[in-house]
Formats: structure tokens, C-alpha cells, sequence
């Protein structure tokens, strides 16, 4: 009876065994697609936007003949709506959830709340362009503005931000907040100097991945009517711009093939704004993380 016992074991600990080595290949096979997939999109844009890419494209404006082709315009109209979407997100988005986490009572109002936010999350950008064309653009008066599009942003990734500011602050050990107290620093206090600063690695990280997709889309700009290719700086949140996104979105629907290459060069310089904020955000995690 014990060796057939034994057997069993044996059996069980085998089949498991192999069922780890079959998971493990079909997660190696995955992460293997998705390298593979990165690396023919890198390379199909940097082998075709290299050769366009120089100096007077980041310095021309818009024009219909691609070798005079630049994305002057856009790029600045792009730092211009970051300048807009960033504080006001990123203001509104961790206070909704320090007041949640912190000072709201846990009843049924609250989950709700809390579940209607996770929800919008996962709706389509073009709904939060029809919501901005009617709030800021009509209702407001701001018309294609920058403050009208770095808004309507703002309203598409302020959920991915309140909730990944929710688990970044969820996180924040218990024992903390209770030494806090326990030195008599008051509720603020706590929340300033204990809270915050344990909870910005995992803020940074939501609010960066929001932001990189708020400076990638291109439906809420074309549903509140923000121009593609204007000749022309904004000169403050008032004024007419356009943005990266809509000037890659023109250039890859025009049928001659120049275009196509011009797009490209786009691309790769969208790819390194996105860059360079993930360094930005990288640089301060890792900051905070020696800290806490």
C-alpha cells in the first residue's frame, strides 16, 4: 500500500513538473512574439524615417512638398498640451485619491464611486472627445484651444491616474501611518510626509503610462476640431495649435510614398518625447526608492 502511495507522489510531482515546463515555454513563446514584434516595428520606422530625420524637420513647419516637410508646429503644440494635461491631471487625479483612501468613509457611495471610476477607465478616447467638444469647446467657449484639448486630456486619463494613485497609496505599509500618529503628526502631516512620498514610485509609474497616452492620441483632437497643419507657434493655452499625432495621422493618409518616410521621422520623434519622460519618471522612482 505505502509503495503504491509512493507512486502517486511520484506521479503528481511528475505531472507537475511537466506542466511547469509547458507553461514556461508558452510564457518564453510570448514574451518571444512580442520581442519580435517590437523589433520589426523599431525597425521598419527608424530604417524608413532615418534618412528625413535632421535638423530642419524639427525646425520647418507643415508643408504639402515632403523634403520641405517639418514638424515644428506639432512638436511645440505637443509640449504646449503636456504642459496643460500634466499638472491638471496629475493635481486632480492624486487628490481624488488621497481623499478616497484617506478621509472618505468606506460605505456603499464610496464603492460605488470608486467602481464608476475603474469603469472609465476602459472607455473609448472618442467619447471623452465628444464630452469635451461639448463642455470646453461649446459650452466654455474655448474653441480648439490648447486649455480645450489639454482639458478634454485631462478628463481621458484622470481614471488611470486616480486609480493607480489608489493602489500606490493602498500599498503604503499600515505601520507608517500608525508611527506617525503615534509621534503626534496629524492626519496631513502624515499624509505629506509619510504617505506621499512612500506612494510617488508607484503615482510616477500610472500617471507617466496615462500621459504617454494622452500625448499619443489622436481621437478627441480630431473630434474637437484641433486643426492638422497650421504655419504658426502658440503663444499661450488660448491659441490654436496642433499636435503630434494629428501630424502623423495627416502624413500617413496622403497617397505619395515621401509621405510615408516623413511619417516616420514623426514617429521616431514622438517615440523620443515618450522616451524621455519615462527617464524622467524613472530617474525620480528610483530616487524615492532609496528613500523608502
Amino acid at each position: 500500500m505505502r509503495y503504491i502511495e509512493q507512486q502517486a507522489v511520484v506521479k503528481r510531482m511528475n505531472g507537475r513538473l511537466i506542466a511547469n515546463s509547458i507553461f514556461k515555454y508558452l510564457f518564453l513563446a510570448a514574451t518571444l512574439v512580442a520581442l519580435v514584434a517590437l523589433v520589426i516595428l523599431l525597425y521598419r520606422i527608424v530604417s524608413q524615417g532615418m534618412g528625413h530625420l535632421s535638423i530642419e524637420f524639427l525646425t520647418n513647419f507643415a508643408s504639402r512638398f515632403p523634403e520641405k516637410a517639418g514638424i515644428k508646429a506639432a512638436l511645440v503644440g505637443s509640449l504646449w498640451l503636456m504642459l496643460v494635461v500634466a499638472p491638471t491631471s496629475i493635481i486632480l487625479g492624486v487628490g481624488s485619491a488621497i481623499y478616497l483612501e484617506e478621509y472618505a468613509k468606506q460605505n456603499r457611495i464610496t464603492t460605488f464611486i470608486r467602481m464608476n471610476i475603474s469603469n472609465l477607465a476602459g472607455v473609448p478616447s472618442v467619447v471623452f472627445g465628444l464630452l469635451g467638444l461639448t463642455i470646453f469647446v461649446r459650452a466654455l467657449a474655448l474653441g480648439n484651444s490648447v486649455l480645450a484639448a489639454g482639458f478634454t486630456m485631462s478628463l481621458l486619463i484622470l481614471p488611470v491616474i486616480v486609480v493607480s494613485s489608489q493602489e500606490a497609496i493602498r500599498s503604503v505599509p499600515r505601520e507608517l501611518r500608525d508611527a506617525s500618529f503615534g509621534m503626534g503628526a496629524t492626519k496631513w502631516q502624515t499624509i505629506i510626509k509619510i504617505i506621499l512620498p512612500a506612494a510617488i514610485p508607484g503615482i510616477l509609474t500610472g500617471s507617466i503610462l496615462a500621459l504617454s497616452r494622452a500625448i499619443g492620441e489622436t481621437a478627441p483632437l480630431i473630434v474637437i476640431g484641433v486643426p492638422v497643419i497650421i504655419q504658426f507657434l502658440p503663444a499661450g493655452v488660448m491659441d490654436t495649435f496642433t499636435a503630434l499625432p494629428m501630424q502623423i495621422y495627416d502624413w500617413s493618409s496622403r497617397p505619395q510614398q515621401e509621405f510615408q518616410t516623413v511619417a516616420a521621422a514623426g514617429i521616431m520623434v514622438l517615440m523620443a518625447v515618450l522616451l524621455f519622460m519615462n527617464s524622467i519618471a524613472v530617474i525620480i522612482r528610483n530616487k524615492f526608492d532609496k528613500r523608502y
